[in-house]
């Protein structure tokens, strides 16, 4: 399951948001790594448009694997003053996005390599 979704970083806080993100906690990683989410990106335009993908088996499965963690509840509370809905968890405003290409899946339909 590929999983792209949207959020809003506070446009002051931008440099901040991607200090932190440059060395994320070892402990944060590892616990995104054994939930199950892969290949995983975030994307900051300059405006504090924030986009993540990630593949994953089940989106609502790894989210609730994350919930339980220590580590991320850590991790979302300090994250939280620098989005723009600061009043929940960065983690519950993500929107999902509905994919509706893709070049692999459509080739792969015309069995072209």
């Amino acid at each position: 399951m590929r999983v792209c979704f949207r959020s809003s970083v506070q446009p002051g806080l931008i440099d901040e948001y991607r200090q932190r993100h440059a060395a994320v906690w070892p402990e944060m990683l590892r616990a995104l790594k054994d939930a199950g989410w892969r290949n995983y990106s975030l994307f900051l335009g300059a405006d504090g448009l924030l986009i993540g993908y990630l593949e994953c088996d089940d989106f609502d499965e790894v989210k609730a694997r994350m919930a339980v963690t220590e580590v991320n509840s850590r991790w979302q509370a300090e994250m939280a003053l620098l989005f723009e809905d600061s009043e929940r968890r960065p983690d519950e405003g993500f929107q999902v996005l509905e994919e509706v290409f893709n070049l692999d899946g459509q080739l792969a339909a015309l069995d072209i390599h």
